[in-house]
């Protein structure tokens, strides 16, 4: 099986590791600035390469920055992956397009399955969710995978700024209030090339099992990475300003890979993973 990676950031990353590893298919990975996917010839590029599989790791992330740039996140993460669709019906090819458990409103209590209603809010939420409407109505073979909070070693993520600012402050104040899924990209990694195996196309999310407050994230960053003894403090969202605010309740179930054999460990056992990884010297 011949498989293209868009992106090798924290996802496409763990992807391309994990297939390098197995030595079971040929892989192409396709990264800016010598691919950018926000181009139509995108399409053009994609069906002459004919790959059996396109991964879609590529996206816009920066939330914040996504208010004051809007044309430029769409352009990621709506535009190009609709071009990567138009390339992939062409050639045949299937395609796996991850998107964010920030579709969902975020209503507190409420946990959010695979084909529950979507409610964007903001503008890199809305820009995913058109990504997602975009492949939809062009890819027939398509695997929509949706992650949340997701982390891994060497990237930019919410455990290694928890770690940055305990020991650049000696003190921590974090939201106790907002809720998701965190999702280590090895395991996400591992669960999408079960998936691709399946041939059983639709709408996945994949995210480790269970879910927290970005507190008791933080508190197990802290336990696993030896810094137990640094102070903190719960706080409210209201109380920790930014320019746009992530739904408070987005809380995906694994519903439909579960059935399918799917699943992914529990958060705490992957946070584990990740600071072993991380931080050579536990204190």
């Amino acid at each position: 099986m011949h498989i293209l990676i868009i992106g090798d950031g924290q996802l496409g990353g763990a992807l391309r590791r994990l297939f390098e590893a197995s030595a079971r298919h040929r892989l192409t990975i396709w990264r800016q600035p010598a691919f950018d996917l926000t181009l139509p010839v995108a399409a053009d590029k994609v069906a002459g390469l004919a790959p059996d599989v396109v991964i879609n790791a590529a996206a816009w992330t920066n939330v914040d920055a996504a208010e004051s740039n809007p044309d430029a996140a769409y352009a990621v993460n709506a535009l190009g992956p609709k071009y990567l669709a138009e390339g992939c019906e062409r050639c045949g090819a299937a395609l796996v397009h991850v998107s964010t458990n920030e579709v969902f409103p975020g209503h507190p209590g409420v946990f959010y399955r695979e084909y529950d209603l979507t409610d964007a809010a903001s503008v890199y939420a809305r820009s995913k969710l058109a990504g997602e409407n975009a492949v939809m109505q062009i890819a027939r073979r398509l695997y929509i995978v949706r992650v949340a909070w997701l982390f891994a070693a060497g990237g930019v993520n919410f455990p290694a700024k928890i770690v940055d600012a305990a020991d650049r402050l000696g003190v921590l104040r974090v939201v106790n209030d907002e809720f998701g899924n965190p999702t280590y990209a090895p395991d996400a990694a591992a669960a999408i090339a079960q998936l691709i195996e399946t041939g059983r196309y639709g709408i996945y999310h994949l995210v480790n099992d269970g879910w927290c407050s970005r507190y008791e994230f933080a508190q197990q960053v802290l336990a696993h990475s030896g810094r137990n003894h640094i102070a903190l403090t719960a706080i409210t969202h209201k109380e920790w300003q930014r320019s746009t605010q992530p739904p408070l309740h987005a809380v995906l179930v694994n519903q439909a890979a579960a059935a399918l054999g799917i699943r992914l460990r529990p958060w705490q056992e992957a946070v584990e993973a990740y600071c072993r990884q991380e931080f050579a010297t536990i204190r």
